[in-house]
């Protein structure tokens, strides 16, 4: 077994490895970026060496730079994760020319598996089943129109050497198409250098089932049982569970047979994952594999008691699978949320920001957090906004999703948009409740998992006052020693009630709070409506607050203008309105479109002069490795782009210059 292995990524998956190899007793070198200086695969390694700027093209996807730092650092192997350089064949034969030991496997079964097209070949050869499309060599746009006809629309374009959803679009009708080829090849040419796509029959209420499957090198080939990721938004996987609802013993014997075949196809070594898409009536289509260890391979690790990365280092160091296809357990059923930085009521854009308050609850039986960031870490746009992976274990499925529903209740994000509130919605909406899955399932619950925004009740409003006045209680307290007994007399006017008022704006809902001290706490009202309230900090920090004889608890973080307040599962960001600064804080500019976060424009949509109408596309701005298309806000003129294609804006930068129709 090795000594000491060097991790070639960041975050999550790194602190995942590095957390076997230190049971193993296994010293792990970390790499990292400018960005990435402080961050927390770095301070978990046992040592780390820098590679270079923030861009992955010139840190984490420095093949060179990694391998040097390996030799410095006498690491005997290298992990490569999943993502940057983990399914790139030249990397591989790089490190074994180095004399280092590439914890993945063969080149040759990379170079197999790394074109979708080429891949696709394979399998027919060998006898798996697949999609009906084209999957050649011949790219003219002309000539994958007349492909797609003959398939028949829907249709779905895939980069042939992508992977996470990046350049994938549905196409349904012939006039879309190419614009959707345009901005498929734009965006696998800057993630994967390679712009090379296939077209596929889309199929209609798909499920993307998939089989982890481990080689070792001396001939054993078995499966671990199956995935299902039907659960997508942007062809990016949400949710992901094990076992696959409905999925019978006969099935999955059929599945997991395909799924070694292709893996012998090839002479794989190591942990891979071959993926399907199944119709409705059970019949499946090989789609790709992952010569790589998955985002979502806890969910396996879960069900079968198993250390996949264990296994990947075993394998690696010439050891034989420690277990044959008979002996792979299956105990209950495991489902694993991703928990992003983004926006979902905005078509799921991805947030930056510091993480002023992390906090997933306490730690409880048979449910587990992954995570590449604590609490004070930063979300830089130059990488994947993941903050953390949420997996549960149950006896069956329904238990599964219970315990899921209440660890996303007690996860607790301040600082950074996330996707916390919708994962719980999405967890107890009807069609996942049911297992009635398919990749359009979020499309399909829209109604349920994007719900008007409802006015909050008081008890908010009234829960972030009775923060702010114990929040001044203690900054009196601590900063005059009379303090304290003045706090206890409380405010007071001459001759009048002490009062004070609290402008609150929640969206678009504007409350005033009055509070006046009273001898065992304060009396808040709001609208005419007065309570009695009381109030004290517990020794987690907790709000402990009594409402007119209601008990309640609710975690508050205050910044400078704004309390964030997250009470029954719900997160609100409550703005406290200063009167003596009315117009301050960020506005568009107006008339124009604005950056909604750092990115590099890709590309302009219209012309200079263009009269449009609401929602058509105008700009492709590219950030943290997808594109985001910005539409017109409203009818007008397109009068000018102050940016060049290329260019790196800032967010909230103005982009266009934009006349609305009167």
């Amino acid at each position: 077994m090795f000594t000491k292995i060097l991790i070639a990524n960041r975050g999550e998956i790194a602190c995942r490895v590095m957390r076997t190899a230190r049971r193993l007793g296994i010293r792990s070198v970390a790499v990292y970026s400018d960005a990435d200086a402080q961050a927390k695969h770095v301070r978990e390694a046992d040592e780390a060496v820098h590679i270079g700027p923030a861009a992955a093209r010139e840190s984490y996807l420095r093949g060179d730079r990694i391998i040097e730092a390996a030799l410095r650092t006498g690491a005997q192997a290298i992990h490569p994760g999943y993502g940057f350089l983990s399914e790139n064949e030249d990397f591989a034969e790089a490190c074994a020319k180095a004399g280092l030991v590439f914890i993945g496997p063969p080149a040759d079964a990379i170079r197999a598996m790394g074109s979708k097209s080429a891949a696709k070949a394979l399998m027919e050869q060998a006898g798996v089943p697949l999609t009906p499309g084209y999957h050649g060599d011949e790219q003219a746009p002309a000539f994958l129109a007349q492909q797609s006809e003959r398939i028949g629309w829907p249709v779905l374009i895939k980069a042939s050497a992508g992977g996470g959803g990046k350049g994938m679009r549905r196409v349904d009708r012939a006039e879309d198409f190419e614009a959707a080829l345009a901005g498929c090849k734009r965006e696998a040419i800057n993630a994967f250098g390679d712009d090379h796509v296939l077209v596929e029959k889309y199929v209609l209420r798909p499920r993307h089932i998939e089989i982890q499957v481990f080689a070792d090198t001396h001939g054993n080939c078995v499966h671990l049982n199956e995935r299902d990721c039907s659960v997508q938004r942007r062809h990016q996987k949400v949710l992901e569970e094990a076992p696959a609802p409905g999925m019978t013993p006969e099935r999955r014997a059929a599945m997991g047979r395909a799924a070694v075949d292709a893996a012998k196809a090839v002479g794989y070594v190591g942990a891979g994952t071959v993926e399907f898409i199944a119709q409705p009536d059970g019949r499946f289509f090989f789609m790709e594999m992952n010569t790589r260890l998955q985002v979502e391979h806890p969910v396996t690790e879960m069900i079968t008691g198993l250390d996949l990365v264990e296994w990947q280092l075993r394998v690696a160091a010439g050891e034989p699978l420690p277990l044959r296809q008979d002996e792979i357990p299956l105990h209950g059923h495991a489902i694993e949320a991703r928990v992003y930085a983004e926006d979902p009521q905005r078509g799921f854009l991805p947030s930056t920001g510091r993480l002023l308050h992390l906090r997933a609850g306490a730690a409880a039986e048979h449910v587990r957090l992954d995570s590449g960031v604590d609490e004070g870490d930063t979300i830089t746009p130059h990488y994947d906004p993941m903050i953390a992976k949420l997996i549960v274990w149950g006896p069956d499925r329904e238990a599964a999703r219970l315990r899921l529903g209440q660890a996303l209740s007690r996860l607790q994000v301040v600082g950074v948009g996330n996707n916390a509130a919708f994962l719980r919605r999405l967890v107890d909406c009807r069609a996942f409740a049911s297992a009635d899955l398919d990749t359009a399932l979020i499309e399909r619950e829209h109604a349920a998992l994007f719900p008007a925004q409802q006015a909050a009740g008081d008890e908010v409003f009234q829960l972030a006052t009775l923060a702010r006045l114990l929040a001044a209680a203690q900054a009196s307290s601590a900063s005059d020693p009379r303090g304290a007994a003045f706090a206890r007399v409380g405010e007071w006017r001459l001759n009048a009630p002490a009062l004070r008022r609290w402008s609150w704006q929640l969206g678009e809902q504007s409350v005033e709070v009055l509070s006046e001290r009273t001898a065992g706490g304060w009396k808040l009202s709001i609208g005419g409506r007065s309570i009695e309230a009381r109030a004290a900090w517990t020794s987690s920090g907790e709000l402990d607050a009594t409402l007119a004889g209601r008990r309640l608890h609710a975690t508050v973080v205050d910044t400078a203008g704004a309390s964030h307040l997250i009470h029954d599962g719900q997160s609100y960001a409550l703005a406290l309105h200063d009167p003596l600064h009315a117009d301050r804080g960020h506005h568009a500019a107006e008339g124009g479109l604005t950056a909604p976060l750092p990115g590099r424009l890709v590309a302009h949509l219209v012309k200079s002069g263009t009269q449009v109408t609401r929602g058509t596309p105008v700009l492709v701005l590219e950030a943290m490795k997808m594109e985001h298309t910005l539409t017109a806000p409203s009818d007008g003129l397109v009068k000018a782009f102050l940016h060049a294609e290329g260019a790196q804006v800032a967010e909230g930068a103005a982009l266009v210059e934009f006349e609305a129709a009167a």
